[in-house]
């Protein structure tokens, strides 16, 4: 038995059957290619290895260094993705150091308002590498796509055949770590300082570490030297990762710093109707629609819901609607709306509308006061666990049969008009980014 497979078993261990066999079990590790670096997995499609990629890599990384006292960076991709690259200008060696997502492309990275200028950035970056923007600086929440961007940069120049190093701070840190402790000093230097393309995700973890900081600065002052590549991404501004030394915070900024925003409704749509294309899976409108409201900020919750809604229904024999699509994601949603109030609702939909809460929960009758007052209904029911009677009461009405009536007659606005199903989506999302 391979150490791949030994770490597999360690999992099963500490997860359910259902996703053994759903997932793990359909895992396959290549032991001539992985090193101690890259231990390298096969799934069966690309809907499966997007999802463990980014549910179990981490874990397994972690089993790697139970089992070995390694931790090698995960890559859970498809069989022929590493071919396909292998077979590109006899790559093989740079491949198996950078392991970038063949998957991140420009091509397949919705652009919207919200990434625009970090998008126009990279791109500029692939087409002239250490020539514009050096380093470039992507700072951005979780799951808003800094990867991506990173990784379809990569990929160009790895076709162009230059060679790419992608990795994390904690893998930079935990190869620092041993080169140290095997007295190879040299060779971690060699590795870093003698690429063409450096690619670090996650700089903010360089933060109060001494040590690693110190070599980190002599790599990136070899790379600049020598008209290499960097580009780094981060959870913030380099001026706002604390514990980390003015002068790598001087250097982050040498080059260009872009941010990259929640994407709005729209491009959260487009970026879902994408995937749904990728994946071969079909979702009508008013799904995506709904899909689009419920994942908050993170995008990159995307491809586990739509791998979730086509586990479950192949597994139950059911088409996917939209009910089956609440039920299926209600313990998802529930736990993303966890803090949210009535009174949170109320405040943003009064905001929006510029109408004062008080007055959606009064006895106002006038057009204006209706409009809010049913969307925040809406709102309430869709995005609290607050029962009929409870809404009642709090919108004061007279019994849970009125608001039903009312959910009904919005439920008829939604379906019947666009602008007041638009207005719905758009303020769901806003009140959705309120409680991150």
């Amino acid at each position: 038995m391979n150490i791949g497979q030994e770490v597999l078993n360690l999992l099963k261990e500490e997860i359910t059957e259902i996703e053994y066999q759903r997932y793990i079990k359909q895992l396959i590790y290549d032991q001539k290619k992985s090193t101690s670096d890259f231990a390298i997995f096969y799934a069966p499609n690309i809907l499966i290895s997007n999802w463990m990629q980014r549910k179990y890599s981490e874990k397994i990384s972690y089993l790697f260094e139970v089992k070995s006292d390694l931790k090698p960076i995960v890559s859970i991709t498809l069989k022929n993705a590493i071919d396909k690259q292998k077979n590109k200008k006899n790559l093989e060696p740079k491949i198996q150091q950078s392991l970038l997502n063949p998957s991140n492309t420009f091509s397949n990275f919705m652009v919207g308002g919200s990434n625009q200028f970090a998008y126009a950035a990279v791109k500029s970056v692939s087409e002239k590498a250490g020539e514009v923007y050096n380093p470039l600086f992507l700072h951005g929440g979780v799951g808003l796509g800094k990867t991506h961007l990173m990784q379809a940069a990569g990929n160009i120049f790895q076709s162009q055949g230059k060679s790419v190093i992608y990795t994390t701070v904690e893998q930079f840190l935990n190869d620092f770590k041993r080169h140290v402790r095997n007295k190879t000093m040299e060779r971690f230097q060699e590795k870093y300082r003698k690429c063409d393309v450096l690619l670090i995700d996650d700089i903010q973890f360089l933060s109060n570490k001494e040590g690693i900081q110190e070599e980190f600065f002599h790599t990136f002052e070899a790379l600049k030297e020598a008209g290499k590549q960097i580009i780094l991404t981060a959870d913030k501004h380099p001026k706002k990762i604390d514990g980390l030394e003015k002068r790598l915070q001087s250097r982050f900024e040498w080059g260009l710093v872009a941010d990259i925003q929640p994407p709005e409704l729209e491009t959260k749509i487009a970026i879902i109707e994408n995937k749904c294309l990728i994946n071969k899976v079909k979702l009508s409108k008013d799904i995506v629609n709904y899909i689009a409201t419920v994942i908050e900020n993170n995008v990159r919750e995307i491809e586990g819901i739509l791998s979730k809604l086509h586990a479950y229904s192949q597994l139950m024999h059911l088409d996917i609607d939209l009910t089956f699509t609440k039920n299926v994601l209600k313990d998802q949603v529930q736990e993303n709306h966890a803090n949210l109030t009535l009174d949170i609702i109320i405040k943003s939909v009064a905001k929006e509308l510029n109408i004062k809460p008080s007055e959606i929960r009064s006895k106002g009758r006038s057009q204006s006061l209706l409009y809010a007052r049913r969307v925040a209904i809406h709102l309430c029911r869709e995005l609290t666990q607050s029962t009929m009677p409870q809404l009642a009461q709090y919108f004061g009405m007279k019994d849970h049969t009125a608001i039903s009536h009312t959910i009904r007659r919005i439920n008829e606005l939604i379906l019947d008009d666009e602008n007041f199903r638009i207005k719905v989506l758009e303020l769901q999302t806003k009140i959705n980014s309120v409680t991150k």
